[in-house]
């Protein structure tokens, strides 16, 4: 009974609870608002920082420094030299909604200036501690004020000075402990202030800019005043971004559809990076735009797969009355009025551009000093004279101990290198074969009489390097560094030359000189162009697995598809490459013979026939092409990662395993295969790649200063250091 009481009574509580009045709405103190207010604008340390910079660029400044301790949070001090501010605007410098840049609403229809809230500055003082020291034009002395939460600590007090204005703060964020620790224990921000002044820098090429870490000796960040806006790139970004650029150019004049100015620079196919870099300047504001970023991407992963991750500096100029910066508390973001035509325009702006920019990847590296060369000719040991019968003797430092003639590499006779089963089988049956097909093997003197190719031809013979032509044509092979490199001895002298280069360009001249008279290779079962394609797109897919862009992959496979149909019966009359009715790839051409390419780049191949080959101008359509077939025949590294070193690490089936189980962890299968991928590569360098390049090579002057040799040691040099030692 009693139980069913307190039953009875539970229920009773639930059906009738108390009832709560609602909330009273109250008006917050102004110091929360204020501090909330700030939180917005002042989000971290790179936020002030950017807010900053574009007073000093309002001030008309000439030079500005910034120092950052601790990402920021410690100190962040911003000096320039410009207008400075009056003493006695000082009280009410960081008062909210205090500011020199308007006075009424309408004033923002035609603002021009960075700033117009009048909220950074007081923003600042209620997450830190501010000090500003300022001196104007005229004055004996600065002033120099402390602030806190919107109000001057005390009167300005008089101080030396240099001209111009210096905003320091102090402990930002000191107030906000969530907030500091959260920033202190993500990454730096420095990194992210960096970027800010180098987009600002590339932009603003009156102004000097430069940034420091507190305590550091140099600046990450020096730029000084440029004419020219690509110089200004090239000193902030370096030269490897500024040679890859293209200038471009859009605008529209009509009141009724849109009034723009849009110049700027893209990159062009060789730029490749891991992440797009868009720095968008409009009506001289730093800003934002999902929407264009988004229609850039697109053009580039439609018309370059390869280089998909472009650099875009672009600045637009409007009618100050057809854009709103009263979007963004940050002003990160602004409205434009008629922005869909806008982008529409940029957009097939650069799709117009980059269709018509077919250019070969260039490679940039350390240059080659050939002057050593020069000294080893004059040296007249190297020549006894004809008419003694008593032979000089050699000085021992400029003496040459190998024989160019002899294709052995020197360097396996310091290593134990394990033979693999099918380099066992080739005896020396096959290499005195090879060796006797590169000496009979001479290309057919009478090509196509096509002008184009004729003068593709002269451009090769003209542009070669003599100094280089005498390094290739009499070197000593003495085996690879790395993957990429092979060691070269030439007299007393030993190079770095890069294969992947050197084979690219034989290839490439191969083909312009065997120009319509190709044997081929039948391939066992038709490849499908389509499928090629797409499967060359997903490979340069940095996210292979997602499927948003599966209709734009399909849509590219099918117009590059019904192209290169087009084509094909140019294709297999000049170039041996035959494609059927039904677009399926049949047969590939010989360039070298006793090599056969890696068949894992067709894709590649077939992709960059669909989309880097001008097909209007004959001449540039028989380059591209040449250096597309150039590419796919190059000595590539294999796919599979090299099994000797650390690559050992990918074959393991257990990697927690001892280093003594490592014969049962491996899987083997996939190691013989990778092994033999590798060593028939480097057989093939020496043995078929060296000889064909002293043949017939001609190495442009390009190679001279792009890194494909590298000198390292020079024997002249080595007996000094040994003297000195």
């Amino acid at each position: 009974m009693d139980t069913e009481i307190e039953t009875m009574e539970t229920e009773e509580c639930v059906t009738n609870p108390v009832q709560k009045e609602p909330p009273r709405i109250h008006r917050l103190d102004e110091a929360v608002v204020n501090k909330i207010a700030a939180g917005e604008v002042i989000q971290r340390p790179v936020s002030a920082v950017k807010e900053l910079l574009e007073n000093s660029i309002d001030a008309e400044s000439t030079s500005i420094s910034v120092l950052v301790k601790d990402g920021g949070l410690k100190l962040i001090q911003v000096s320039d030299d410009g207008h400075g501010i009056r003493c006695e605007d000082l009280p009410i410098l960081c008062e909210r909604h205090t500011t020199s840049k308007l006075s009424e609403f309408e004033d923002l229809m035609s603002i021009k200036s960075m700033g117009f809230r009048g909220e950074a500055l007081a923003s600042m003082t209620y997450v830190g501690h501010v000090t500003v020291t300022t001196i104007t034009k005229g004055q004996l002395h600065g002033y120099r004020a402390t602030y806190k939460d919107g109000m001057m600590e005390h009167e300005p007090k008089a101080c030396a000075a240099v001209k111009g204005t210096q905003i320091m703060i102090e402990n930002l964020f000191y107030n906000m402990s969530a907030r500091r620790k959260t920033l202190q224990n993500s990454a730096d921000d420095y990194p992210k202030i960096v970027d800010l002044i180098c987009r600002f820098a590339i932009h603003h090429t009156s102004v000097n800019f430069s940034c420091r870490k507190h305590g550091a000796a140099r600046a990450d960040v020096h730029s000084v005043a440029m004419s020219s806006r690509l110089d200004a790139i090239r000193s902030v970004y370096g030269v490897s971004v500024a040679q890859n650029l293209m200038k471009i150019e859009a605008s529209v004049n009509d009141p009724s559809s849109s009034i723009f100015e849009m110049d700027g620079f893209i990159s062009n196919s060789n730029y490749i990076a891991k992440k797009i870099t868009m720095v968008l300047f409009i009506n001289d504001r730093l800003v934002e735009c999902g929407a264009l970023k988004r229609a850039i991407e697109i053009v580039y992963a439609a018309t370059l797969p390869k280089a998909s991750k472009p650099f875009i500096y672009m600045s637009i100029k409007l009618p100050p009355e057809h854009i709103d910066v009263n979007v963004h508390p940050t002003k990160r973001e602004v409205s434009l009025l008629n922005q869909e035509i806008i982008i529409e325009k940029i957009q097939s702006t650069i799709e117009s551009k980059l269709r018509n920019s077919n250019e070969s990847r260039i490679f940039h590296e350390q240059r080659v000093d050939p002057s050593p060369t020069s000294n080893s000719n004059k040296d007249p040991s190297n020549h006894p004279s004809s008419s003694g019968t008593k032979s000089q003797k050699v000085p021992v430092h400029k003496m040459v101990r190998t024989d160019s003639q002899d294709p052995a590499g020197r360097l396996h006779a310091y290593l134990q290198v394990k033979q693999c089963s099918q380099l066992q089988v080739q005896g020396s049956s096959c290499l005195a074969s090879v060796r006797s097909s590169i000496r009979q093997r001479r290309n057919p003197r009478e090509t196509a009489d096509l002008s184009s190719i004729q003068e593709l031809i002269r451009e090769i013979d003209s542009s070669c390097h003599s100094e280089l032509l005498d390094i290739v044509g009499n070197c000593s092979y003495i085996g690879m560094a790395d993957d990429v490199f092979a060691l070269l001895q030439h007299k007393t002298h030993l190079y770095l030359a890069n294969v992947v280069n050197l084979s690219k360009e034989l290839m490439y001249q191969q083909v312009l000189r065997r120009f319509a008279h190709f044997s081929a290779i039948q391939l066992s079962d038709p490849a499908p162009l389509p499928e090629l394609i797409i499967l060359a797109l997903k490979e340069e897919d940095l996210d292979p697995e997602g499927n948003e862009n599966d209709d734009l992959k399909e849509k590219i496979a099918e117009m590059s598809t019904e192209l290169i149909k087009q084509k094909a019966e140019m294709l297999e009359e000049y170039f041996g490459i035959y494609i059927d009715a039904n677009g399926n790839l049949s047969r590939l051409p010989i360039v070298l013979d006793q090599y056969t390419p890696d068949m894992d780049r067709v894709p590649e191949l077939v992709l960059c026939l669909g989309n880097d080959v001008n097909w209007d101008d004959e001449k540039v359509c028989f380059q591209t092409i040449a250096a597309a077939i150039g590419n796919f025949y190059a000595f590539h590294p294999p796919l599979l990662p090299n099994p000797s070193g650390e690559g050992l690490q990918f074959y393991k089936k257990n990697a927690s395993k001892t280093a003594e189980d490592v014969e049962e962890e491996i899987e083997d299968e996939l190691f013989l295969e990778a092994e033999n991928a590798w060593s028939q590569r480097e057989w093939s360098i020496q043995h078929v790649l060296f000889p064909s390049m002293r043949l017939f090579l001609k190495p442009p002057i390009s190679m001279a200063t792009n890194g494909t040799f590298v000198k390292i040691a020079s024997l002249e040099k080595l007996y000094k250091i040994f003297e000195r030692c």
